[in-house]
């Protein structure tokens, strides 16, 4: 078989977590010749620059699109999606890949998705199908599913409804949520090492914290914040750990208000501006229960038997264990769902919970579609009515 280029478009340490473990097949395997383009978050001081994760995991970055504008505000966020288009487009005429990587639904996702099928570039999609109603990414997940010609989803339900948006069944798997595999994979620190790690002690209950902006939502990112931290003030137990939002419009505000609680040393708490998937990963198996509006909180949580507190519908829609509590943005209802993921009966619950998005082992599932289906994509795709 030729050797296929195969680009890996990735903007985030999240999502460049998610991606780790296929990223290393692919680097692996000699049929395929793995391309990394960072963007997004990774090359921002901000965040970061956690492109240098990246190179410390050992892998090479073959380009890179600065994109991001020095600012949170909706208009910042288009015009660093318009930068982003200019700068995929030189990217992929200098790699030149068989098949595009893109996973999820963030505005640099779209970006990349768009360029690369104006492009005549194959795409394969991971994470279609879902439904997130209370953020802008909800269309932009749908609108990338369009333009992709093979479909990873992490369940059945989100198959049937990239079915639903008129994709072929010959081309959409339904795969799992490839960060279990990182659960299954990953050596996870032990205890002792992550205390020392984080320089903190496990020895108390943790509340794991994870708020991304709201853009959809009747109430602004600043009053739902206000809010939780009202609601964690009143609770009064464990240690808070914060870690810090995404690029999206109003971080900043939600940082600030972050960095300001945390100043302030009777509220018990510590925030990490990046962890890292290992770091994360091995924090969330040693804490008591997970709090924000997270994808992880639907997807990884349930995989260590830990609850979830959901607020607000930023994930609105998404399938769930029934560990997953899910309510408004209002401190009496945070304080009412923490007292319910701290009952001992629902604690002992959520050990035993079904995670409905699978046990891992999705990298495999990917690479036998991908090895069956590369030399073989047709990009004139039909829209199958299921009416």
């Amino acid at each position: 078989m030729t050797t296929k280029k195969i680009c890996v478009v990735t903007g985030s340490r999240s999502e460049f977590g998610l991606l780790t473990p296929l990223l290393s097949w692919l680097r692996s395997d000699p049929g395929f010749d793995l391309q990394i383009l960072v963007t997004g978050m990774h090359l921002s001081p901000e965040f970061g620059n956690t492109y240098q994760e990246i190179l410390a995991c050992g892998f090479s970055i073959n380009e890179s699109v600065d994109m991001l504008i020095s600012s949170d505000t909706d208009t910042a966020i288009v015009k660093s999606m318009g930068l982003g288009m200019i700068g995929y487009a030189d990217s992929f005429d200098r790699l030149k890949p068989d098949l595009v990587i893109i996973l999820g639904d963030r505005f640099e996702a779209f970006a990349a998705a768009t360029a690369a099928y104006m492009k005549k570039i194959p795409i394969a999609h991971l994470h279609g199908g879902e439904i997130t109603a209370g953020a802008t990414d909800e269309a932009l997940r749908h609108s990338i599913t369009k333009m992709s010609a093979l479909h990873f989803t992490s369940t059945e339900e989100y198959r049937k409804r990239v079915l639903q948006l008129g994709e072929d069944d010959e081309r959409v798997f339904n795969v799992g949520a490839i960060g279990l595999d990182n659960i299954q994979s990953l050596n996870l620190l032990g205890k002792e090492d992550l205390e020392r790690v984080l320089n903190m002690s496990l020895n108390v209950e943790i509340l794991l914290v994870t708020f991304h902006p709201v853009t959809l939502e009747n109430l602004s990112s600043k009053e739902q914040m206000i809010e939780l931290l009202e609601a964690l003030n009143f609770f009064g137990k464990g240690q808070i750990v914060f870690t810090m939002p995404n690029a999206d419009a109003d971080s900043r505000i939600i940082k600030d208000m972050i960095n300001q609680y945390v100043g302030d040393p009777k509220n018990r708490a510590i925030a990490f501006d990046n962890l890292g998937q290992v770091k994360y990963l091995s924090l969330m198996k040693y804490s008591s229960v997970v709090i924000g509006n997270s994808s992880s909180g639907i997807i990884e949580a349930p995989a260590f038997g830990i609850p979830t507190i959901n607020i607000g519908d930023r994930q609105k829609g998404r399938v769930s264990a029934n560990s997953v509590i899910h309510i408004s943005a209002q401190r009496d209802a945070i304080t009412n769902a923490l007292n319910k993921a701290f009952d001992k009966k629902f604690k002992e619950f959520c050990r035993h919970v079904e995670n409905p998005y699978g046990n891992g082992h999705t990298t495999e599932k990917i690479a036998s579609i991908l090895k069956k289906n590369i030399s073989n994509i047709d990009l004139k795709k039909k829209f199958i009515d299921r009416i």
